[in-house]
């Protein structure tokens, strides 16, 4: 696992490798060459987990001199890749090395191919092509600017800035930020830096003077095609799913989980312990004080179950700020999600064990886990002029659950886009106007994006349509990239078993009611839990591992308006008015805690990347 920065036209040292040392403190290296007239740089800092010796060294070049790559992630099939290159000599045992040369004898395509998390560029020297690409399901980030003759590209946003000389932030897409509480990619609050969409490459023409570029999306589609034939579905999940945990476990290094107390840790947990050898440690956060949000007793006994070495720890709300203060700045990105301040203290604690950790991330989106999935089921049931009656019952009962109200709103839309789209949204348009004076425009069609290159249309069920869009925008853009920063930060590897590009090609190939049904979620998948682990782990009632901020933000409620409202950067563009009003709302016993937690997250953005009194960008 690492870390890259790459230039074109853009000369760097070992200045910007520094600022991301924490992705990789075993090693760093900088190797530049002239392809036609441009010059270009690669440059990588190192966290060694396979192939420790220098046989693993990056940037690597191959033998010939004519390619180069610097790579970000781990990809679990390499070895089975390798036997389609027989004529390779190969130095060493890193999967670097055997993508180096595969993308070699295969091209940029062959990316489709490889089983794993991943960032990367890789450099045709000889034909004067450099490429970038980010895994399928978007668990690496991978960010870029292309500007006057020069084009810069890293794992995170701060290189770039300092290689760019610090760009002028702009809030152009606050609106769909408050919309979706995160930014899909393309979208950052940088106006000239991107992030590269899951799923895709990018290719620069480095023999044209203006460097174009060109982006393609590259897994295959993956289709509902049901058979006819009968087929033990549940055999297949088992030797999928037991096949992606035991690939995950390529390492040099001990290896962790982060244990939670529910059953997709746990399940993950014990399939690997099964394949280890050693006693596993696992990792566990809680909360001080009675919330329903702590998981330490449920994980406790989990580890004991399933024979692990566990460590836990209690957090409150006592330095909550500044805390939040320091994960933005790790995040880069401001995030609705309130789980990112215990994954915080999750890394912290896991990295002062080991350099990789197993988690159950990633289970809900494909197999409908989440209550959103439920709605969508209900709505294609309920007659139109039920679903109207519904919606002004709500409306007229004054219901104050977040969840209900969204899933109201969404009830009666035909179209699936506007109707994901209305389910998505944790800031009505109304609101945001109210807060930003601007219409948010944008959202619609970044979700209609995926729904045509995913050929959402031809999906036999909506619910799996809203399913297979939130595997590629929701989970890697949000979930998956405060993951990934936050552990690296602490120099610390997350791996994603359930995100195994066979296992999840084979979900979305399942007929839905093996998935989910009116009150069942993730059917197959506790199905199969059942032969690995006991009733009373399976049963129990499920875990949000998030924050208890719907009572801080009670509790601390003056505190925060006192920071939101005072007069500074953040009231220059958000209207006092609109963010009283989201704050009385919480006192009053609706359900603002994502929303808070959001406009915090913005707030502290701003006060890292905008001074008082600087041009804001509209």
């Amino acid at each position: 696992m690492c870390g890259i920065i790459g230039s074109i036209n853009r000369p760097f040292d070992l200045s910007a490798l520094k600022l991301i040392e924490h992705r990789g403190p075993d090693a760093s290296e900088i190797e530049n060459f002239e392809v036609g007239q441009h010059k270009v740089g690669l440059g990588l800092v190192r966290l060694a987990i396979v192939e420790l010796t220098d046989a693993g060294k990056q940037p690597m070049i191959s033998s010939c001199g004519k390619f180069a790559i610097s790579f970000n992630g781990e990809i679990y099939n390499h070895l089975d890749l390798r036997e389609k290159l027989k004529e390779i000599n190969f130095k060493g045992r890193s999967d670097t090395e055997t993508i180096l040369y595969y993308l070699i004898k295969f091209g940029i395509d062959s990316v489709s191919d490889f089983n794993g998390i991943f960032g990367f560029s890789f450099l045709d020297i000889e034909n004067k092509k450099l490429f970038l690409a980010r895994d399928h399901f978007g668990v690496k980030p991978v960010y870029f600017l292309q500007d006057d003759g020069h084009f810069i590209f890293s794992s995170e946003i701060r290189p770039i800035k300092y290689l760019q000389e610090n760009p002028s932030p702009d809030v152009e897409n606050l609106p769909t930020l408050l919309r979706l509480r995160y930014l899909p990619s393309p979208l950052t609050l940088h106006k000239e830096i991107q992030k590269l969409k899951p799923g895709h490459y990018i290719e620069v023409d480095l023999a044209s003077e203006k460097l174009n570029y060109s982006e393609k999306y590259f897994p295959k589609v993956i289709s509902n095609a049901q058979t006819s034939f009968r087929r033990n579905y549940l055999e297949e999940y088992g030797v999928h799913l037991e096949n992606a945990v035991k690939r995950q476990l390529m390492a040099d290094v001990e290896i962790g989980v982060l244990l939670s107390g529910g059953i997709d840790s746990a399940l993950v947990s014990a399939i690997a312990q099964k394949n280890y050898d050693g006693k596993l440690k696992a990792f566990t956060i809680g909360f001080e004080g009675v919330h329903a949000e702590d998981e330490i007793e449920a994980a406790a006994e989990t580890a004991e179950i399933l024979g692990l070495e566990h460590f836990s720890k209690k957090i409150n709300f006592d330095n909550f700020l500044s805390i939040f203060e320091e994960t933005t700045r790790i995040i880069e990105e401001p995030l609705a999600t309130t789980s990112v301040i215990p994954m915080y203290y999750l890394s912290q604690l896991a990295s002062e064990h080991v350099k990789v950790v197993l988690t159950g991330q990633g289970a809900d989106e494909p197999l409908g886990g989440y209550q959103r999935y439920q709605g969508e089921l209900i709505s294609q049931k309920i007659p139109r002029g039920l679903i109207r009656s519904s919606r002004n019952v709500v409306s007229r009962m004054g219901v104050k659950n977040e969840r209900i109200l969204r899933s109201a709103n969404s009830l009666g839309e035909k179209n699936d886009v506007q109707r994901f789209l209305n389910v998505y949204s944790i800031f009505s348009q109304a609101e945001i106007i109210q807060l930003l004076n601007v219409k948010e425009e944008k959202a619609f069609d970044l979700i209609s994006y995926f729904y045509n290159i995913l050929d959402c249309g031809k999906k036999k069920t909506a619910v799996e349509r809203m399913m297979a869009i939130d595997v590629r925008m929701n989970l890697p853009d949000d979930l998956l990239l405060y993951t990934d920063k936050i552990t690296m930060n602490f120099s610390l590897e997350c791996r994603v078993p359930m995100l195994d590009t066979e296992l999840v090609r084979f979900m979305e190939e399942l007929p839905t009611k093996e998935k989910l049904a009116f009150r069942k979620t993730k059917i197959i998948h506790k199905e199969y839990a059942k032969r690995i682990l006991p009733n009373r782990i399976i049963n129990r009632k499920k875990f949000a591992f998030q924050s208890p901020t719907k009572v801080w933000f009670k509790n601390y409620n003056d505190q925060i308006r006192e920071l939101l409202l005072k007069p500074g950067i953040f009231t220059e563009i958000f209207n006092v008015n609109g963010l009283h009003q989201v704050l009385d709302d919480h006192l009053k016993g609706y359900n603002r805690e994502k929303q808070i937690f959001l406009l915090l997250s913005i707030y502290y953005w701003l006060e890292e990347n905008l001074s008082s009194g600087q041009k804001i960008k509209r």
